[in-house]
């Protein structure tokens, strides 16, 4: 395997930069440590190659090094940052964005069964790896990639649910599973986040009972519905104080706080700062979540 990762590690520093062969895959090379970043995870399969990620989802931390893949099943708010990188040893890592269309078509020939959650890690088998290195290696020549990249990405697909993860990767193609009402109920959290909510409303916007509601959410987020839509409130209102440079108040209420205290405390629970002098520099998103 570690002849492995270092021929996937050699790809990913040769495609970098370059045009990619399918839509939604991202690459990642970065070469010191990098604070911990928020962000919103979307459907994701994220490996890598050389150094190693911290990912923190509610109240659970993963992490994953070398031949470590992560597996995002719905849009989830994320700390991650990098623990292990330098210049001579970056961290490399590949993502690639998991289309449900795709990985329908594929369970008509395989259904995983097992409980599926929002977020897993697992160790790469050698196959899966290989398709991800042949996928990188198809933006040598772009004629090839037009016919074979998307049979590669199928393949890839293919293996993720053949493995530990299927069950959460089949949840992803199927448009009435429980993850799928779940997630619809946390695009409606994230497009209206300044808006307070009851629970029961929400759960039937999923087609759940409350108490069914309330527990697939958490099994799904690691989080309660009131804390996923703190987690996008705080997010929002960083990028506003630290980024746009705009003053407390304003961007409490901006996201939906009545009271420029609560958001303060909030705020510093957070981030480790208060809103008054986070002064830091927010970090582009990264790539991979």
């Amino acid at each position: 395997m570690d002849t492995r990762m270092a021929e996937l590690g050699a790809s990913i520093v040769a495609a970098a930069g370059r045009e990619l062969p399918v839509d939604g895959l991202l690459l990642s090379v970065v070469e010191a440590p990098t604070p911990p970043v928020a962000s919103l995870a979307t459907p994701v399969f994220a490996l890598v190659a050389q150094g190693r990620k911290r990912l923190a989802v509610g109240d659970r931390v993963l992490e994953y090094g070398a031949g470590g893949y992560l597996v995002v099943s719905v849009d989830l708010p994320v700390t991650g940052h990098f623990t292990e990188a330098s210049a001579a040893k970056p961290c490399l890592g590949v993502g690639l964005a998991l289309r449900p269309d795709v990985i329908a078509s594929l369970l008509l020939d395989h259904r995983p069964a097992g409980a599926a959650t929002g977020f897993s890690v697992s160790k790469a088998p050698a196959e899966l790896v290989d398709a991800v290195i042949r996928l990188l290696r198809l933006v040598d020549d772009p004629e090839d990639a037009r016919v074979l990249a998307p049979m590669v990405e199928r393949e890839i697909l293919w293996r993720l649910l053949r493995g530990p993860n299927g069950a959460t990767v089949r949840e992803i193609g199927l448009a009435d599973s429980s993850l799928s009402h779940i997630g619809r109920a946390i695009r409606w959290i994230r497009d209206h986040s300044t808006e307070a909510f009851r629970v029961e409303e929400l759960a039937a916007t999923a087609g759940m009972s409350s108490s069914a509601f309330h527990r697939h959410f958490r099994a799904v987020t690691a989080l309660t519905p009131i804390q996923f839509q703190k987690k996008i409130r705080l997010r929002e209102a960083r990028l506003r104080v630290v980024g746009l440079g705009e003053d407390v108040t304003t961007a409490g209420y901006a996201v939906g706080y009545d009271s420029p205290s609560q958001f303060s405390r909030e705020y510093r629970r957070e981030s480790g700062t208060p809103p008054s002098r986070d002064g830091s520099q927010l970090a582009a998103e990264p790539a991979l979540p």
